[in-house]
């Protein structure tokens, strides 16, 4: 398993070295100065990408020279995510392993007895139930859907091994109905081979690791087969503007895993502004067939996913000045929009004119995604209980259901009574769950699986993910990014009567701690929806999915995308794309600071 041996330069190993020196006295976040945090922020990033990026597999990819003159490599995504690098086919694509932030030496997973100490079922249950909704006043529910959206995007380790159980044993007051509980194994690689022996083990991303919309589009030829109109280079869409369902009941997409109300509406609106693009495109270019309308629409609706990911929601959940200019740079550069648009790039570095369009890197590894990423975002403490369906036009209520009535085939029938508009109007008002301990969602504890229709504890199986997956817990993994450990529980948590409920559950070693619990149970930045310990892996990974892809970087350009393609990018927000296709949410959504923040509501709504 290796890292790629490349030399930052001089001035950039000085200047990383000189903030890991001011981070011990101080933390970014504590400098009363934005420009201050932002520059420990861009010398933390320095820091991380090279010594928190390291590759799985057990030899580099070889080096090719791919056909140059083959447009489905030079000028389009691919269906698998093959051919991103050209001189790397197989980097990012599907089928390919996640990689580590951590150094992969401290990667074993947790065997015996250690892998079920604490029981990760009563973690669940003392330290994640949702007693009482704590909710994230910064945020409306779509945030929460947004994220999800995302993920299905970026990763996902496949079905489960069937054959294979975790046996977790249960207290005899558990009101679980099969005793003991019993969890799938996380699919065993396929690849690995005798290059891998005595290495830990590793595990395959089903989904491409790049940001190209395979949410949407699906990874894999027979499903963007199935989601195409094979028209004009449309993707399926009925007369009724939902999405076509399948045998289950499911709107037919990319990936439908865990399928709800919230999803199902962002699936649909990007699928329609999909074909949006197809009529913009086919205007200019009359001449092109399905397949280059297809494919140069992907490409467009892909970096619309990735830019409203950057300067909007990523902002709404990092809400201080430093980030919400920080994310902006890393689209259009210090010096801004305004001049980006006006004067275009300065230069080829990515810190004056942004990431987009700058030189393609890997920093110190084959681009993957990481196991560590994937635990970063366990978010499941924004998804409610509740919900209740109100009109936009008067707020008035049109249904109530819980989280099995929005799920599953259930969003579906949701339609039936509820429009489109009127459920965008009613996710777009209400909050989300803080992602804090004690604030889990008690109906996905207690969740019936979509695949198999399987009743699982999902705060448990979070907690067994990492120990079987090698992801360190919580103080080594802080650690390893170069922060302090905690040496006390009530330095983990402003809380002391959550600090005493830890204490307890991990037999009081602090080193015990589960990842999951130390992200839950942190007190977050000011402005932060989430730790500053997870936001480590953020701000490394976040840049990086930009960074290594060259339909960002080098192949940002108008040649590539065509000059109406940069166009719609760079003059639509996650507004106006909203407002092109549901006109009737003007009032919800006029003069709100953030499409994720909490939308006007039309009356006050009656509890």
């Amino acid at each position: 398993m290796h890292r790629l041996r490349r030399s930052f330069s001089l001035p950039a190993r000085l200047f990383g070295r000189l903030f890991r020196r001011l981070n011990r006295r101080r933390q970014w976040y504590r400098w009363r100065s934005s420009a201050m945090q932002v520059v420990n922020i861009v010398a933390i990033r320095v820091n991380l990408r090279r010594f928190n990026l390291y590759h799985t597999e057990s030899a580099e990819p070889p080096l090719v020279t791919a056909d140059s003159g083959n447009p489905d490599t030079l000028r389009r995504r691919t269906t698998d995510g093959s051919y991103n690098d050209l001189r790397m086919p197989s980097m990012g694509r599907a089928g390919t392993r996640f990689g580590r932030n951590m150094p992969v030496d401290r990667t074993w997973p947790d065997q015996g007895d250690k892998l079920m100490t604490p029981n990760p079922r009563t973690i669940s249950r003392k330290l994640m139930t949702r007693e009482e909704f704590q909710p994230a006043t910064i945020l409306n529910v779509m945030a929460a859907a947004w994220i999800q959206f995302m993920v299905h995007d970026w990763f996902s380790h496949g079905s489960n091994d069937r054959n294979r159980f975790y046996e977790i044993p249960l207290e005899p007051d558990d009101p679980w109905p099969d005793k003991p509980m019993k969890v799938m194994h996380t699919i065993a690689d396929s690849t690995r081979g005798p290059a891998d022996d005595g290495l830990p083990p590793t595990f395959l991303n089903t989904e491409t690791h790049w940001w190209d919309g395979s949410q949407i589009y699906g990874s894999t030829k027979a499903i963007e087969n199935k989601v195409r109109a094979h028209i004009d280079g449309k993707l399926a869409i009925g007369e009724d503007g939902l999405l076509p369902v399948d045998e289950h009941g499911i709107d037919v997409s990319g990936v439908t895993g865990n399928w709800w109300i919230g999803l199902s509406l962002l699936h649909t609106l990007f699928t329609l502004e999909h074909n949006a693009i197809c009529d913009r495109l086919k205007r200019d270019y009359p001449d092109w067939d399905d397949e280059r309308l297809f494919a140069k629409a992907r490409l467009i609706n892909a970096a619309q996913l990735a830019k409203v990911h950057t300067v909007e929601w990523t902002p709404a959940l990092l809400d201080t000045p430093a980030l919400r200019f920080g994310m902006r740079a890393n689209w259009w550069g210090l010096l801004g929009e305004d001049v980006y648009r006006r004067c275009g790039r300065f230069g080829r570095g990515d810190l004056i004119s942004g990431i987009t369009g700058s030189p393609t890197d890997h920093h110190s590894a084959p681009y993957t995604l990481t196991e560590e990423f994937v635990s970063v975002y366990r978010m499941h403490p924004l998804m409610p209980d509740e919900f209740s369906f109100r009109a936009a036009a008067d707020g008035s209520e049109i249904t109530a259901t819980d989280l099995r009535g929005v799920s599953a085939e259930n969003s579906r029938k949701l339609y039936d009574r509820v429009s489109a508009a009127d459920a965008w109007y009613s996710l777009g008002t209400r909050h989300p769950g803080a992602i804090t301990l004690h604030n889990y969602p008690r109906q996905l504890q207690e969740l019936i699986k979509q695949t198999t229709g399987r009743r699982v504890d999902l705060a448990a199986i979070d907690i067994l993910r990492d120990r079987e997956r090698g992801v360190p817990r919580y103080n080594e993994f802080r650690q390893h990014l170069d922060l302090p450990r905690i040496e006390r529980f009530e330095d983990l948590t402003p809380n002391q009567d959550w600090a005493a409920e830890i204490r307890e559950a991990y037999g009081g070693d602090i080193d015990k701690v589960d990842l999951l619990v130390g992200l839950l149970g942190e007190q977050p930045p000011p402005g932060f929806a989430f730790s500053d310990t997870a936001f480590r892996i953020f701000i490394l990974m976040a840049s990086r999915r930009l960074k290594s892809d060259r339909f960002f970087t080098e192949d940002y350009t108008a040649e590539v995308y065509t000059q109406a393609g940069m166009d719609w990018i760079d003059d639509n927000t996650m507004t106006t794309i909203l407002l092109r296709h549901y006109p009737a949410l003007a009032p919800a959504v006029t003069g709100i600071k953030n499409v994720f923040a909490p939308w006007n509501e039309t009356i006050a709504a009656t509890s």
